[in-house]
């Protein structure tokens, strides 16, 4: 089974939401885990893939001091200091890199199963790339929406990742 880690440095989350006012951006590096899957020419990855995935709260930023700041206290970061995710499946959708996966996300606290798709590519010998996005109800994890003054801000986040991922001797 081949292992590969990912490298926080080079791998990105974006989360895009909608407020009354504007929409609101975030981008951050620091996504760290791993994922394990043997792979055959046709792009099946064997019946027991696995991998973790962790994010730090902290790192989450959208520019603006004050959304920071009630977006950290929303999460709770002091006691949630991560967003975390495991892999419980993988299966192709085709014979071009997509996969259909699901797993488990924890979230302040709360761990709901999740599916979505990723599309897996490779970049050289020993790298390959994950791109995947899904959108989430941030209220499935307990978490009220952000007020802060007039603006108000939807549940649904849109959140897309981009992994790197270096294969392990």
């Amino acid at each position: 089974m081949a292992r590969y880690t990912i490298d926080p440095s080079r791998s990105r989350v974006w989360i895009d939401a909608q407020s009354s006012v504007h929409p609101i951006h975030s981008t951050a590096d620091g996504l760290e885990g791993f994922i394990e899957f043997d792979a055959d020419r046709d792009g099946n990855v064997g019946s027991h893939p696995a991998g973790k995935l962790s994010f730090p709260v902290s790192k989450l930023s959208s520019g603006n001091p004050l959304e920071r700041r009630e977006l950290q206290k929303r999460i709770d970061a002091r006691r949630y200091p991560t967003i975390d995710g495991v892999l419980t499946g993988m299966e192709p959708l085709d014979n071009q890199g997509r996969f259909r996966i699901r797993g488990d996300l924890a979230f302040r606290g709360v761990t709901r199963s999740v599916e979505g798709e990723l599309a897996l590519s490779v970049v050289d010998d020993s790298t390959i790339r994950l791109e995947g996005a899904s959108t989430f109800d941030v209220r499935d994890f307990g978490m009220e929406p952000p007020r802060i003054l007039m603006l108000r801000v939807e549940p649904d986040v849109n959140v897309r990742i981009e992994l790197i991922a270096e294969r392990q001797a």
